[in-house]
């Protein structure tokens, strides 16, 4: 019962979008601004660093959150399988039409969590990137490259590391967009007026 509990609250918590919601308090549809996908890169893009930033923490709080309540619940293999329904959350928010973001932030999150040092090396890989490349799709997808490995090295076995996958498989998947503008050379670029 807790680890099906935790898994409904897992996907509730991932479907809190700070994506919309911040730009909502400030007035803005963000699903009409920018790439019209309701994440923190948009976000920063369309609405500067601050409203940017409280979306990231925002995402990645909830990510936290929702692998917190699986884990101390009802074990390890729950706290990655609610990692993973709060980005499944994310992307397909039952009250936002299921129009979400990519869930990056939602997955490392979870990973801080679930292996602190895991998840700060995720979230700094990921930070690191944005700042030499200035194209946070790029950033993402490197972390998802790198999110199994993370957990495999630190010793997480089996059902965590097949749950880890299933998140990063998703991301990457929510990617696909970004994808194809990577190799058209399209891709939009993380900068704020």
């Amino acid at each position: 019962m807790e680890a099906f509990l935790a898994a409904v609250i897992a996907y509730l918590l991932g479907g809190l979008d700070f994506g919309a919601l911040v730009p909502r308090a400030l007035g803005v549809d963000i699903y009409k601004h920018g790439s019209g996908n309701p994440g923190a890169s948009n976000v920063f893009r369309t609405l500067g660093k601050r409203a940017g930033a409280a979306v990231l923490v925002g995402d990645l709080a909830k990510g936290m959150a929702a692998a917190a309540i699986g884990d101390l619940w009802a074990g390890e293999v729950v706290g990655f399988a609610a990692g993973f329904l709060a980005v499944v959350g994310h992307a397909f928010p039952a009250w936002l039409r299921f129009k979400g973001g990519r869930g990056v932030a939602t997955a490392i999150g979870a990973a801080v969590w679930l292996e602190p040092v895991a998840g700060l090396v995720l979230a700094v890989v990921w930070l690191f990137i944005v700042l030499v490349f200035k194209t946070a799709s790029i950033a993402s997808l490197v972390a998802m490259a790198l999110y199994v490995p993370a957990f495999a090295v630190t010793g997480h076995p089996g059902w965590s590391l097949a749950w880890a996958g299933a998140t990063a498989m998703l991301v990457v998947a929510r990617h696909w967009p970004n994808i194809r503008r990577l190799v058209s050379g399209s891709e939009s670029r993380v900068s704020s007026s």
